[in-house]
This record gives C-alpha cells, structure tokens and sequence, in this order.
C-alpha cells in the first residue's frame, strides 16, 4: 500500500523558513524521481521541485535560490528545505513520484504572513 506523508508546514512570516518532509511507502523509491508540488487556494497544483533518482535537481523558476530538495533512500523520505518565504507561496505542499504519481497524501499546509 502506498503511503506518502507529508509534514512540516505552518504560519511563518516573510522571509522566514520552513523544512517539509515526506515520508514514503510502498513505492520503489530508490530508483523514483520525487517530486514536491503545491496547490494554492484557487489554482491549479503546480510542480516545485523534482530530485531524481540519482540526486540531480530542478525548480520551478519562483523558487530557484530559495528552496532546496533533497533525499534519503535510507529513511525513503525526500524534503523540501524553504528558505526567504514569500506569501505567494502560500499553499497546501504534497509530494509524490514524479514520473508515476500515486495517490496523493494530505499535503501540509504552509502559509507565509506577517
């Protein structure tokens, strides 16, 4: 059974930081590119940041420089290090198998707001 669990999120005013994890089941997630996406109020869910199987990365262009992904196969969980918080990036933050989605988690919440 696939499991992704996500964590991490809250209230931070701008400028401030946040770590997202996801933790993982059920998937072969040593050999999976992740992903980490978000979805705000009104709009579509968009992709964030991918990190493949073999550790390489990519941003969507509005967080380049601000936010890092990374991984560990050990504890099969992949985070999202968020840094220089903007309240555009206000959203509900999900992960998931970047080129084989599954069943998508409960997302964590992250709002950015003085």
């Amino acid at each position: 059974q696939v499991q992704l669990v996500e964590s991490g999120g809250g209230l931070v005013q701008p400028g401030g930081s946040l770590r997202l994890s996801c933790s993982t089941s059920g998937i072969f997630f040593r050999l999976s590119d992740m992903g980490w996406y978000r979805q705000a109020p009104g709009k579509q869910r968009e992709l964030v940041a991918v990190i493949t199987s073999g550790g390489n990365t990519n941003y969507t262009d509005s967080v380049k420089g601000r936010f890092t992904i990374s991984r560990d196969n050990a504890k099969t969980t992949v985070y999202l290090q968020m840094n220089s918080l903007k309240p555009e990036d206000t959203a509900v933050y999900y992960c998931n198998n970047h080129r084989s989605p599954r069943p998508w988690g409960q997302g964590t919440q992250v709002t950015v707001s003085s």
